[in-house]
């Protein structure tokens, strides 16, 4: 029976049995008609690049079956007249959730109870936030209400992606028809998908950003893993991750800096991504552009902020209001860059903006044809489905739209959408009633009454001795005015009536009350050139500057390299000459030069140094400013976690800090846990971006921790089954760490000692991020600085370090470090604390303030550090506190926060002393830095002056013009009935290392 049944489907085909056949069983009888069509006299646009006039679209059975001029229609086709009309390809969005269930994400925050564990039943990942095994296709359910909505936009198809997890599995193209899901269905698989968004999963790892990276680089290296040693271990999920790892990636970033995180991942593993975007990229033109990646654009642009109320304003920050004036030109701006875009309706709270906000960033510069490309060509061939949508060409299937005009003008009005072959009425044309008018009002002299605007917006002129604009409506056949009877009444004429042939009639009411018929005479139609005009597209807006960064203190263009003098100063060399009275230092190069009297440089920026003071670059050893995340605080070791991976270019304490004259950071990680994430060593380049911020060939460095943090002293019962739950436990940890590092050593040692045909027959050990990082401490190629305070735990690590064959670089805090100093000093362990920070905790409470003194003169390498973005910005003066406490002098006190941390970071080589050949990191003060009323006037990075005094004052004043101009833009908007929204009160977090979550913040007014 069924056979019979597909062979009757067969031979009834029609428009909408494209995708499969009909295998159904039905309620009924058979009526499937051949489905062929000819649409003729319309205006083609094939695709992005072709318009073809005067021409005939045939479609038969869902597909195209010929285009363009001459065509004869067949007999038994249905003809259809769209002459004045025009076609184009449907809109192919591939960022959306269309028929697919809604995801709750799972918000895990500092509070919630411990959920190491997958609930998940089967040979799958052991974390749920890797679900590649999910295919999209196999979940989707046609939505006729979504669809319906998707199509009123002009979209024919869409990518359904299943926006849940790290690894989200496979996306299915399916097109916008309402029928079966097997018959509309074009690809089934037809892309993979990622993201850092742990989504539904209720595990507590990944807590933060680079825990999820972390997580996606050791997924990647599992599934190759276990793709070559099948037999080891049935993995569904990575056996899954493998397989959509052959189709195309799209990757969903939710900010810019994500874009490029992303983009590094994937270079790791040999991906091109094509990177869904948040709307900001066009604020990192140049470092987007250099991923290569296509970016799948959101028209998503904000509203303006209420902004009436002065003390309201202050709250909104500069980036947020320009990203208000600029992400309308983000898809113009990536596309003259040579960004390879596509344009999606995701994200738009009303998908009723996705049409007026296409035509705003055409506005914006975006051409057309471009916009037309990233809706059409560009997403069917990312998306290898160029043979079925995007076009209209012979073969493909018959997704098209029908509009009254061309598809990106104000007027124009989408009237059918056929997808498949199958025709979805939209919109009816609306009648055109603009043009000109003889006004009969009762006994009143002639007006000319002027109708302009659209068809679907008409707008009213009514002259007379004076002009004066209107309000008309129709509906139907029945039509409203009013208006005033001249510029000077604020009182109106209201009519009322109705359409007869080109005529319109009615009665209406006079500004006295008293009743009054009236006709409206149609005497001309409105010149093309007045409907052009009415019509026409506005003028590319004026906008403000690009800055960089994009924020307060961003700058249209960065400080450049100079080749600079600093003469007569007092120069704190750092080094066996002391300290030099009237004494020159010639930058150049990015390098010290020269250090000596009298110098001279053709060519050279001179600065007179006369009663200033300079000083190397202050190096701060412990920070946490720059970072999106700090902690990765849900398991006892997470060693794979690098904080490089999550360096926020655009923190605006990085400039804060340099205007304290800080020039290079150590960004660790925080105490959450005995073995921490891996840091990152950075210079203050203030402009750049994460990765140019990076000191260049640094040694690696990473963070441990003991006491109350890592063994959740202050965390609730919820979090006492987490692994360490005493000091001693904390022990156990690192024992057992190095232990299985050993172990991994050795495993891999003995596989590489294999002949090639041993090795061949033999399994490779199982790459291990987290083991990785820990061999590197055994082989001396990262090096550990270790939070500590209580003496016991510190005698403990040393003595497991011992044992286990690695060494502790640096114990920071360390505010017991008077009583193990000796012992430090034996091993060769530097000390980096704090001057006179005690009291804050029990485990504290025997801190003194001579202790950075005691271990300076036992002869550790000591250096003060902040571990608090406000304390950076005086790190001078908390160097100055040990000469008051213990009478060091000012020399040994200033190379605590300059040459001591250089040492610790293993570039002393580079920096921490005014040396020529060294990195020119050099700051300028106005007096003895020493002092409280030390302040720098230049700081340089790399002979770069990223801070000048000067120039910070004249950006003061800039910036607030430049927020004056946007406020009066944003009243301007909202005069102009555009819509507005509340300010919105932005918080940025300040963080130290007792801080297991952001929960410390700071509001912040203007910058």
């Amino acid at each position: 029976m069924k056979k019979i049944l597909t062979i009757a489907a067969c031979l009834a085909f029609g428009a909408g049995h494209v995708m499969a056949q009909e295998t159904f069983p039905r309620n009924g009888v058979y009526d499937e008609r051949s489905g062929l069509v000819a649409l003729t006299n319309a205006t083609i646009h094939t695709d992005y690049k072709t318009t073809i006039t005067n021409a005939t679209l045939l479609i038969r059975n869902g597909k195209v079956e010929a285009v363009g001029t001459g065509i004869k229609v067949p007999a038994g086709a249905v003809a259809i007249d769209a002459k004045g009309k025009h076609i184009y390809p449907g809109l192919v969005d591939m960022f959306t959730s269309y028929g697919l269930p809604e995801v709750k994400s799972q918000r895990i925050g500092y509070g919630s109870p411990p959920h190491p564990d997958t609930d998940k039943q089967g040979a799958y990942s052991w974390n749920q936030a890797i679900r590649p095994e999910t295919n999209a296709v196999e979940i989707f359910k046609v939505d006729k209400k979504q669809a319906e909505e998707l199509r009123k936009l002009g979209f024919g198809s869409v990518l359904a992606v299943n926006r849940d997890g790290i690894a989200r599995g496979t996306a299915t193209l399916v097109t916008l028809a309402d029928k079966r899901e097997n018959e509309v269905v074009v690809l089934d698989k037809a892309a993979g998908a990622l993201s850092f968004d742990r989504g539904s999963s209720p595990q507590d790892y990944p807590n933060s950003l680079m825990g999820a990276i972390a997580l996606l680089r050791q997924t990647y290296l599992d599934a190759q893993w276990n793709a070559q040693n099948p037999a080891k271990e049935q993995n569904i999920s990575l056996t899954a991750f493998a397989t959509a790892n052959k189709y195309p990636q799209i990757f969903e970033a939710e900010r810019k800096l994500d874009l490029l995180r992303a983009d590094k991942v994937g270079d790791e593993f040999g991906k091109q991504y094509i990177i869904k975007g948040a709307g900001d990229e066009y604020q990192m033109i140049k470092e987007v552009k250099a991923t290569n990646a296509p970016i799948i654009l959101s028209l998503n642009f904000p509203d303006a902020y209420n902004v009436e109320d002065p003390f309201d304003a202050r709250r909104i920050s500069l980036e947020d209001m320009k990203h208000w004036e600029m992400a309308p030109s983000n898809a113009a701006m990536l596309q003259k860059a040579g960004v390879t875009i596509a344009i999606t309706a995701s994200d738009l709270k009303d998908k009723k903006d996705f049409l007026p906000n296409l035509r705003k960033a055409i506005q914006y510069g975006l051409s057309e044809e471009e916009a037309l490309k990233a809706l059409t060509a560009t997403p069917a061939k990312l998306l290898h489905a160029e043979g079925k949508i995007g076009s209209l060409n012979k073969g493909m299937l018959a997704n098209f739209i029908i509009t009254s005009n061309n598809l990106f003008a104000d007027d124009n009005i989408i009237l059918e959408n056929w997808v498949q072959g199958n025709q979805y009425k939209i919109s009816e044309m609306p009648a055109d009633y603009r043009g000109v008018y003889t006004l009969k009002l009762g006994q009143q002299p002639d007006r000319k009454l002027l109708i302009a605007g659209t068809p679907d917006k008409p707008e009213l002129k009514v002259i007379a001795q004076d002009t004066v604009k209107g309000k008309i409506s129709f509906n139907g056949n029945l039509v409203t005015l009013s208006f005033a009877k001249d510029k000077k009444s604020k009182e109106n004429i209201r009519l009322s009536g109705w359409l007869q042939d080109k005529n319109l009639q009615g009665e209406g009411q006079l500004p006295d009350a008293s009743m009054v018929k009236w006709t409206a005479t149609f005497s001309e139609a409105m010149s093309q050139k007045a409907k052009t005009d009415s019509t026409k597209v506005a003028k590319v807006p004026q906008i403000g500057n690009m800055i960089y960064p994009f924020r307060a203190f961003g700058q249209t263009e960065l400080p450049k390299q100079e080749t600079v003098l600093i003469k007569n100063a007092t120069v704190w060399t750092n080094e066996k000459d002391g300290k030099l009275e009237n004494t020159d230092v010639l930058l150049k190069d990015g390098k010290i030069a020269k250090v000596g009297k009298n110098l001279s440089e053709n060519g050279a920026k001179v600065v007179d140094g006369t009663g200033k003071h300079v000083t190397p670059g202050i190096i701060d050893e412990h920070s946490h400013i720059a970072l999106d995340d700090v902690n990765e605080g849900t398991q006892s070791v997470t060693a794979e976690v690098r904080m490089a991976d999550v360096v926020n270019s655009d923190d605006i304490n990085i400039y804060r800090q340099l205007a304290g004259g800080v020039t290079t950071s150590q960004l660790l990680h925080g105490s959450a846990n005995p073995i921490g994430g891996q840091s990152a060593i950075v210079k203050l380049r203030w402009g750049k971006s994460p990765q140019e911020m990076m000191v260049e060939n640094a040694d690696g460095f990473i963070k441990f921790a003991l006491g109350e943090n890592v063994k959740h002293s202050n965390r609730s019962r919820e979090h006492s089954i987490r692994f360490p739950q005493s000091r001693m436990g904390v022990e156990q940890v690192y024992v057992d760490a190095f232990t299985r590092a050993k172990e991994y050593e050795q495993a891999w040692k003995n596989y590489n000692g294999l002949s090639k045909r041993e090795k061949a027959k033999t399994a490779a050990p199982r790459r291990d991020l987290e083991l990785d990082a820990l061999v590197e401490i055994l082989n001396d190629k990262r090096f550990i600085t270790c939070h500590s305070y209580v003496q016991s735990e510190i005698n403990m690590l040393m003595k497991v370090a011992d044992e286990m064959g690695f060494r502790v670089n640096t114990f920071t805090h360390i505010l017991e470090g008077y009583k193990v100093a000796d012992k430090m000093k034996e091993r060769g362990i530097g000390g980096s604390t704090f001057s006179d920070w005690w009291a804050y905790k029990m485990e504290v409470k025997d801190a003194i303030p001579q202790n950075a003194g005691i271990m300076n003169q036992m002869g550790v390498v000591t250096a003060i550090n902040s571990d608090d973005a406000e304390m950076a910005r005086r790190l001078n003066q908390e160097a100055a506190k040990s000469v008051k406490y213990t009478g060091m002098s000012e020399e040994d006190a200033l190379k605590m926060v300059t040459l001591n941390p250089a040492k610790l970071l293993h570039l002393d080589d580079r920096m921490g002393s005014i040396k020529a050949g060294k990195d020119a990191d050099v700051v300028l003060w106005n007096e003895n830095p020493l002092s409280i009323y030390a302040k720098p006037l230049k700081t340089f990075v790399d002979g770069v002056a990223y801070y000048d005094l000067d120039r910070d004052e004249q950006m003061r004043v800039e910036l607030e013009k430049e927020r004056m101009r946007l406020v009066q833009a944003m009243l301007n908007a909202k005069t102009s009935g555009a819509r507005t929204q509340a300010p919105v009160i932005k918080r940025a977090s300040v963080v130290h290392c007792e801080d297991v979550e952001h929960d410390q913040e700071e509001q912040y007014f203007a910058y």
